[in-house]
């Protein structure tokens, strides 16, 4: 069912005020609840999907700096490295840019094989640091920080209560494990439209819910997965669209950021 021109408005005025990431995930979530008035669950962007668009190096201290992480769809992770001995700013803007020359624009599982001779490039009392501040950088790129989600709207099963058989609370439960919601995001296509209704969700505390989701992404490849959970005598085509409007304007804003 597609959304009315006013909708589709409205979607992206609101969605056009996002400042970043995490507000960009914040609106989304808001967004679907209020158009669904379901839950709505946003998985936060994939990072072994992304690639590398910037790598800043900060100075804080004569032997510490902060590493700052950017991607390709907006997520920033920071990390501080206590280097071995102190760090001029020339040392480090070399550094800053012999690494970016090598990673930007290139994908995570791409790093370390691209980086790994890099400190054999410096003088001998450089090497030190300079492995230091790669170690730091490899630890965040495998770090599995891309399980982290945002649910919303949860009060909107309240709407439902008869819709529930037994009792709301092993629904409020199976949605307050954020493994079971990773679960049933990921068990939705990349690209395409996934509706698992009733016992077609294999959690027990989900059996008298239906999910919609779909991916969403930057380019052609869904970065992450969104949708909605509800009962099962939902609004389908009317949810469906929701769903695919939503993901189809983050999309569009990732890609534009």
């Amino acid at each position: 069912k597609p959304l009315s021109t006013p909708e589709r408005r409205a979607i992206q005025n609101f969605m056009d005020g996002a400042v970043d990431l995490d507000d960009v995930v914040g609106r989304t979530v808001r967004l679907l609840a209020q158009l669904t008035r379901q839950v709505a669950v946003v998985q936060y962007p994939s990072l072994t999907r992304s690639t590398v668009r910037h790598v800043e190096l900060l100075s804080l201290a004569p032997a510490r700096v902060m590493l700052v992480l950017i991607t390709d769809t907006g997520r920033v992770e920071q990390r501080m490295v206590d280097c071995p001995s102190p760090v001029g700013e020339t040392a480090l803007a070399d550094l800053r840019a012999r690494l970016n020359s090598r990673v930007v624009g290139r994908r995570f599982a791409d790093v370390p094989q691209l980086v790994q001779d890099l400190p054999e490039s410096f003088e001998t009392e450089d090497r030190g640091t300079v492995s230091t501040v790669l170690a730091t950088l490899l630890e965040t790129l495998v770090e599995e920080t891309e399980e982290r989600l945002m649910i919303g709207g949860t009060a909107n099963l309240t709407r439902f209560g008869h819709d529930f058989p037994l009792v709301i609370r092993p629904v409020l439960e199976a949605l307050e494990e954020q493994v079971v919601l990773l679960k049933l995001l990921g068990e939705a296509k990349d690209s395409g439209m996934t509706v698992r209704i009733g016992h077609e969700n294999a959690h027990e505390g989900l059996t008298s819910t239906s999910v919609v989701a779909v991916g969403y992404g930057s380019g052609d490849e869904a970065v992450a997965k969104l949708g909605v959970v509800g009962p099962t005598r939902m609004d389908y085509p009317g949810t469906m669209g929701a769903v695919r409007a939503v993901a189809r304007y983050v999309g569009q804003i990732l890609a534009e950021s």
